[in-house]
């Protein structure tokens, strides 16, 4: 493969990447606050916060002056070496909240479902690119779908079905935009609906009061529903322009659970109300369409394939963190990316920036 010479920095992308970072670490400082802490004093949750974007920063700017092709030449290495950390997880870790998500480093700790997102998409990128001329066959689908399959089982039995369902539109996008057969997709999606109810069997009992309770909260308002009551609350007593930074009642009277991760968007709907909300949609949608141009002005289906999965992935977070924050999804775990706490949440999203920063220096040479 030829390597590239680098181009001009997307100062816009790289905005809005820092600036969804700094709303994060805002966000994280809110949702701990307690008023009787003393001046200054900081929840160490924040200090672990903005560390992680420091991190973060740090390898975005590594990896956007890293050619991606040169990251393309260790994509079925890293992806091997991440389906072993998660199996380790599987049979050695320790339960955290019912689930084997995390492994620990003294006071931090990691995530491999959250590393395995961009290393699955570096992996499938690769595949693609070897066969682009024959894409469109059906053993190149199939060979997409086993490069997927594994990582989404064992995030699956963490159990983690938000994480592992995620795997499905990004990879329906990337076999779609690098010109995949568009009726291997459509048959696959359909099938997958039809054993929609084949799959309820093989869900946790939680799992299935999620579903539930999304359908109707008030099956159990003091269980399952309890969140996503308290959610809705937050966000609707936000009305149109917020109570202010640090003014939230359902948060800081300790009425809304997990809102320093999952649910942290009800904190900024009610502090900031409707126009902050959509000012945070607004800031996560520049960051798409720059996404998305970069996706557009490649030639090559290797930054074609990388930038339609980090696009993807991003946007669908997004849209289903808020949408079940609202009420309008399932609970399913999905943290916001980099506004909700959590190291490898925010690391992961600022190198997914950095190779997008990568790939687009590549198209403004």
């Amino acid at each position: 493969m030829v390597r590239p010479k680098h181009g001009k920095l997307d100062r816009v992308l790289l905005f809005t990447a820092f600036l969804i970072a700094l709303i994060g670490v805002l966000s994280v400082y809110s949702a701990t606050w307690d008023k009787a802490a003393k001046p200054g004093e900081l929840d160490p949750l924040v200090i672990r916060q903005i560390i992680w974007v420091l991190i973060g920063g740090f390898f975005l700017l590594v990896f956007s002056n890293i050619s991606y092709l040169k990251i393309l030449d260790f994509a079925y290495i890293l992806y091997g070496l991440n389906l072993l950390a998660l199996l380790f997880l599987l049979i050695f870790g320790g339960e955290r909240y019912g689930a084997k998500r995390w492994i620990d480093f003294g006071p931090f700790s990691l995530q491999p479902s959250e590393f395995v997102k961009l290393t699955t998409i570096l992996a499938l990128a690769a595949f693609l690119g070897e066969r682009r001329e024959k894409i469109k066959n059906l053993s190149s689908f199939i060979g997409g779908l086993l490069i997927i399959a594994p990582a989404g089982l064992l995030i699956f039995l963490q159990p983690d079905l938000g994480t592992a369902f995620i795997f499905v539109p990004v990879f329906f996008a990337v076999m779609y935009i690098c010109g995949g057969n568009v009726k291997h997709i459509m048959v696959t999606l359909i099938s997958g609906l039809v054993s929609m109810p084949i799959f309820w069997h093989f869900l946790k009992d939680y799992q299935k009061s999620r579903l539930m309770v999304f359908i109707n909260p008030n099956v159990d308002p003091l269980g399952a529903g309890y969140t996503i009551i308290q959610s809705k609350i937050a966000v609707g007593s936000g009305g149109f322009i917020g109570k202010g930074w640090l003014n939230g009642t359902q948060s800081h009277l300790k009425f809304l659970p997990e809102k320093h991760t999952d649910f942290i968007f009800s904190v900024i709907g009610e502090e900031w109300g409707f126009v902050g909300g959509l000012i945070l949609i607004g800031v996560y949608m520049a960051l798409v369409i720059r996404g998305m141009k970069i996706i557009s002005d490649v030639s090559d289906i290797y930054g074609k394939a990388i930038a339609t999965g980090i696009v993807t992935l991003i946007a669908f977070q997004m849209f289903t963190n808020i949408s079940m924050t609202i009420g309008i999804m399932p609970v399913v775990g999905l943290p916001l990316p980099a506004i909700s706490y959590g190291g490898s949440n925010t690391l992961m999203f600022l190198i997914n920036v950095g190779i997008l920063l990568s790939i687009s220096r590549r198209t403004n040479l």
